[in-house]
């Protein structure tokens, strides 16, 4: 059976674990193909909310199997205390998660050089600092590329991961002291704590490529899962204030071990308006009333760091980027509820740069914090969409909201999110 792939189309935080919960009830199997303990996933059952950050948001359907693939880098610390997490809500993941042998491990100089390098960059003023999460990402896919990674399966081996954590830290101690002057990490504590992760994780440790292709023989139901947003894709987003690793949906061929042509279809997942954590450029940011009012109905805090959201109206040349470059046939369209009391609604339908036109996404970040948006104005529905589960019920207005969306993209828009509970999505036929 094809995979079908779920992909973040904005800057990240548009709903993804919602959506992924969602889409998971009857799949067979729900795969991560990239990034790492960065990502926040927050699903809200009943009257619980549980925040994923590793494992994928498919965990919480009973009969589904998750796995951890290649391309994600894996806190082991992260991992045990999600599955603790789940453990104390009921939630096993015996015989249901499976991590790539090929996944690189994030080590403790990762998170260590990952926070010295933020901070030297904030203090000393560059106007570049990425604005990143300090879990050690970056600087872990940095080794990989390097070719000096630690992987998944090298816990297995407890002579040679003493040898290669040995040599490593012996080089990141180096940088540790002589860059930023700090005390080098102590080997022997490190050696010890990571060998015994061969206890703890072993059992989790598989060759993923080999189960997702025999599950995919088997006619099973596979669903890829990225983390992240298509603009902060290092190949293709708002480059360098991206992320470090590819959540577009190319990243899920290299990052799962999968072929395009297992692919079926990509479902994009778009916020009814636009938000972006960290810093980079933000054409539609807000900085008005509307910008603080979309922060707090939407509740834009990042799961995984608590940082506040910038918040502002949906930018449709962005988005149309996301669907070309991924191609997004699906969208998923979350938070149309936080809209609800805005008397007017604007999008973004092309940019203004020195009295030109530009109806694309430019490289150039540089650009991008230079243009200006050129707005569409909507009149907004003024009701409550809380609790509206068929798309014939919804207002009026929201109906040609969501129709120019689709027009202007070039994609259908089949999930309609009205609240963050499981159960209050349409499903558009």
């Amino acid at each position: 059976m094809p995979i079908d792939l779920i992909v973040g189309a904005q800057w990240g935080d548009e709903g993804k674990g919602k959506i992924v919960d969602l889409l998971s009830n009857g799949a067979d199997f729900v795969a991560r193909y990239q990034g790492g303990a960065n990502a926040g996933h927050t699903i809200v059952i009943g009257d619980k909310t549980y925040v994923l950050h590793l494992i994928p948001s498919g965990m919480l359907q009973e009969n589904t199997i998750c796995i951890i693939g290649d391309g994600v880098v894996v806190d082991p610390d992260a991992l045990l205390e999600e599955i603790e997490m789940l453990a104390s809500h009921g939630v096993s993941v015996k015989g249901r998660l499976f991590i790539s042998n090929k996944a690189h491990v994030i080590m403790p100089y990762h998170k260590l050089i990952d926070t010295l390098r933020e901070n030297r960059a904030q203090q000393s003023g560059q106007n570049n600092v990425i604005g990143t999460t300090g879990r050690g990402i970056g600087p872990a896919y940095i080794d990989k590329a390097r070719r000096i990674g630690i992987r998944m399966v090298d816990l297995l081996n407890i002579e040679s991961l003493k040898t290669k954590i040995t040599s490593n830290i012996l080089e990141h101690n180096e940088i540790i002291e002589k860059i930023y002057n700090q005390n080098p990490l102590n080997t022997k504590d490190i050696v010890e704590k990571y060998s015994n992760y061969r206890t703890s994780l072993g059992k989790y440790i598989s060759d993923t490529s080999l189960i997702i292709d025999k599950a995919r023989k088997d006619n099973k139901c596979i669903i890829a899962e990225g983390a992240q947003g298509a603009l902060l894709d290092i190949d293709h987003g708002t480059y360098p204030f991206v992320t470090s690793s590819n959540p577009t949906a190319g990243g899920a061929c290299t990052g799962l071990g999968i072929a395009p042509t297992s692919i079926d279809k990509v479902i994009g997942i778009v916020k009814a308006y636009t938000t972006r954590v960290g810093n980079g450029p933000f054409p539609t940011e807000l900085f008005d009333a509307d910008g603080t009012e979309l922060a707090r109905v939407g509740h834009e805090f990042g799961a995984t760091t608590g940082r506040s959201r910038r918040c502002g109206w949906l930018d449709l040349v962005a988005l149309k980027y996301s669907v070309m470059i991924n191609g997004i046939s699906e969208i998923a369209l979350t938070k149309l509820d936080v809209l609800d009391d805005f008397d007017s609604i604007m999008v973004c339908t092309e940019y203004i740069l020195n009295d030109n036109k530009l109806d694309y996404f430019p490289a150039s970040s540089e650009i991008l914090e230079e243009i200006s948006p050129v707005y569409k104005s909507f009149r907004g529905w003024n009701s409550s969409l809380n609790g509206i589960r068929n798309f014939d019920d919804l207002p009026e207005n929201a109906k040609i909201y969501i129709s120019f969306i689709e027009d202007f993209v070039g994609a259908k828009v089949k999930l309609i999110s009205t609240s963050p509970s499981r159960k209050d999505t349409i499903t558009v036929f």
